[in-house]
Parts: structure tokens; sequence; C-alpha cells
């Protein structure tokens, strides 16, 4: 391989990791205005069909689950209430195909004639790259609350 391939290589390279990347940030930019404005299916289209959302307070296994969460009387309360779901943005780490996001979520809730924040909460994305597309195959999000685990959590991220 002659240094000018090396070269092209090394960009081409670098060129996919950018575009990953960016895919991925994307992904999970979609998920607050969809999830807040109840776009049940732009919501499920994020996990692979057999993805899991593992929150604190239960596990959804599944597209039909995490729709079924989204159409839930608790979601909906929160959506005509007036909510907003934010997420940072996130760490990424890419390994070929696969990647996994580390970051904090909030859930803020329109309360009277403010804003309060409902929930703060350390997240754990695992993807994967489906037919060029990026998935999500696991949500694990827990409390910080002062917990050890959400601080766990947030640590697998970030270690080299």
């Amino acid at each position: 391989m002659t240094d000018t391939d090396k070269l092209l290589q090394n960009l081409l390279d670098r060129v996919s990791a950018l575009e990953d990347t960016l895919a991925i940030t994307k992904l999970l930019a979609t998920y607050g205005p969809a999830v807040d404005s109840g776009s049940v299916e732009a919501v499920a289209r994020l996990w692979t069909e057999d993805g899991v959302y593992d929150v604190d307070t239960g596990v959804l296994n599944g597209q039909a689950e995490i729709s079924a969460m989204v159409r839930s009387r608790a979601h909906q309360g929160y959506i005509n209430g007036g909510c907003a779901h934010l997420l940072e943005p996130g760490h990424v780490q890419l390994d070929g195909h696969q990647a996994v996001v580390t970051c904090k979520s909030q859930l803020i809730l329109h309360d009277g004639d403010a804003y309060r924040v409902a929930r703060i909460t350390a997240n754990r994305w695992e993807l994967s790259k489906i037919d060029g597309q990026w998935k999500v195959t696991r949500r694990t999000n827990r409390l910080l609350d002062g917990r050890a685990e959400a601080r766990e959590l947030l640590a697998m991220g970030v270690r080299d």
C-alpha cells in the first residue's frame, strides 16, 4: 500500500466515523421532540424491533412496549400538561457497527406559571448499525439521586 493509499484510507475511515457520529447524534436529538409530541411511530423507530428501554421504574421490551409507553395515560398526561425531554449532547464511542452514547437527560414539566425539573437521569444508549442505519438496541437510564448505580452508568461510558 502506498503512502497515498494509506492517506486516502485514513481519510475515508475518518469521514465514516464522522458520518456515524453525526447520524447517532441526530438519532438522539430526535427522541425529545418525538416523545414530547406523542409521535409514537417516530419514537419506536429509534429502537430495533426487539430493543430494550430499561428505566429505573421498569423495563420495556421491543417497539410495541415502547409505543405503549408513549400512548400511556401517564405519558399523555405529561404531553397534555406541557413537558420537555432534554438530552445533553452525548459522549459517543464507536466500535465498528456498534456504539455507546453516555449522557444525562431531564424531564421538565409545566407547573402552573413555571416549569420544574421532574427527573434527571444518567443514560447509556447502546446502538447497532443495521442495513446502514443506526438503531437503539438498549437504553438504560437511572435517576441521579445519589445512588451509585447512576454514577457507575456515567463512568462506564467515559472510561478509556
